[in-house]
């Protein structure tokens, strides 16, 4: 028998104005850095689908109501609970695909390739450029990629590898791809602010 698919897990947050996108906000303006998240997060889920694999987005900011106004019914919406990130992350059940909305350049074959390499590994990576990673898939659980994690900064790839390796987790690596977080990320992805 096959192993199950991976579910995809979309973290997004509701686009209010002044709450999303925050770093852009110097360069949009609280509604133009909340009106590129919505644009984002509707991209990536066209992008979801178009992988055809099952997903399924973690909400925070905003009842499922506005969710599902916002992105249809057929969506299943999942509360991330309470906590920084690694709290968050650490509530998906393998196996799945943990994925952000702020990866203009990800395309469905990032996706399947990434299910792909669930089949012999563990792990898979996304590695962003900024030092991050814009997915993390994993076939079982693994408690020990959430705990003491410094979010958001260049050392996040870096320290997962690092935490993989210790664990004798095999993994693999997709292409790296440039997230849009900050101002200057903005001149590669003209379309998304016209």
């Amino acid at each position: 028998m096959a192993d199950p698919l991976p579910t995809i897990a979309l973290f997004a947050k509701y686009p209010q104005a002044g709450k999303a996108k925050t770093r852009l906000i110097p360069a949009l303006g609280e509604g133009g850095a909340a009106a590129l998240h919505r644009r984002l997060v509707e991209r990536t889920l066209a992008t979801i689908r178009e992988g055809g694999l099952p997903f399924a987005v973690w909400t925070t900011g905003a009842p499922h109501r506005d969710f599902a106004d916002w992105l249809g019914d057929d969506v299943t919406l999942v509360e991330q609970g309470d906590g920084d990130l690694g709290a968050r992350l650490s509530r998906v059940t393998a196996p799945a695909i943990l994925l952000g909305a702020d990866i203009p350049g990800l395309t469905a074959q990032h996706l399947r390739d990434a299910a792909k390499a669930l089949e012999t590994n563990d792990a898979v990576i996304g590695p962003a450029s900024d030092g991050g990673y814009y997915l993390l898939g994993f076939q079982r659980q693994l408690p020990f990629l959430w705990q003491n994690m410094a979010w958001g900064t260049e050392v996040v790839l870096a320290e997962t590898e690092a935490r993989l390796l210790a664990h004798g987790t095999a993994y693999a690596t997709l292409a790296e791809l440039d997230d849009c977080d900050r101002p200057e990320d903005l001149a590669a992805w003209p379309e998304l602010t016209a």
